[in-house]
């Protein structure tokens, strides 16, 4: 079942008195549990396309189905919603709140969304066991390396249990081990957990972790990669 379809996506800018075209008509699916990579050379549409599927901003023409919802007839409330609950985002940078500890950075999307994060304790205790951080729990981002910091937020994507996972560049500001680890971990998730997750690298041996790669260029896929 796909959890994410793009018909005829299309996104376009303008700057000044010149339109850009970001997008120039995208079709493809994620189907459940799948890990998809998109690649491609800077410039191509890979960060407009991950902000599309996530729905930050809207396309220009086309749709965006997420988890059965199609975004171009919601209203910007609607989207927000659809967001918090069915998608889960991990940056390059990794966008921790400073001030609190590990475990509270992963329970942050539960009390966004007006949850209790004590009815969650389990689902918390779990999550930083599969990132292995149970013993750095009350640690905050300052005490963390890269690394520890980009598993939190890896739980943090994780704990509402979303339709799809989209991280940008996850491992672009680690070192090759670090990154490896993370890279591990989200093909962990999507082997062991069932966890649909679309990363957007330049990095071919990140993609590599991948069950498919989707190569984008001048906003158009010119090539996909089926690896497991």
């Amino acid at each position: 079942m796909a959890v994410l379809q793009v018909e005829s996506v299309k996104k376009k800018y303008q700057l000044g008195q010149v339109s850009v075209d970001a997008l120039a008509g995208v079709d493809f699916a994620v189907q459940a549990g799948e890990f998809v990579a998109i690649m491609g050379p800077s410039g191509s549409g890979k960060s407009t396309l991950l902000h599309l599927l996530g729905g930050l901003d809207q396309a220009s023409e086309g749709e965006v189905i997420l988890a059965g919802n199609k975004l171009a007839l919601l209203k910007d409330d609607a989207i927000t919603l659809v967001r918090r609950r069915n998608v889960g985002f991990i940056f390059q940078f990794y966008n921790l709140m400073p001030t609190l500890t590990a475990e509270e950075n992963i329970a942050l999307p539960l009390l966004i969304d007006g949850k209790n994060p004590a009815d969650f304790r389990a689902r918390i205790d779990q999550l930083l066991n599969l990132v292995g951080l149970a013993d750095r729990r009350l640690h905050k981002p300052d005490q963390l390396s890269g690394g520890q910091q980009q598993r939190v937020a890896i739980a943090r994507a994780f704990v509402t249990a979303p339709s799809i996972v989209l991280a940008d560049e996850p491992t672009g500001n680690l070192d090759s081990k670090s990154g490896e680890e993370v890279l591990d971990l989200l093909r962990h998730s999507a082997v062991n957990l069932k966890q649909t997750i679309v990363m957007v690298t330049h990095d071919p041996k990140a993609a590599s972790y991948s069950d498919r790669v989707v190569f984008l260029k001048d906003g158009k896929i010119v090539d996909e990669i089926k690896l497991n």
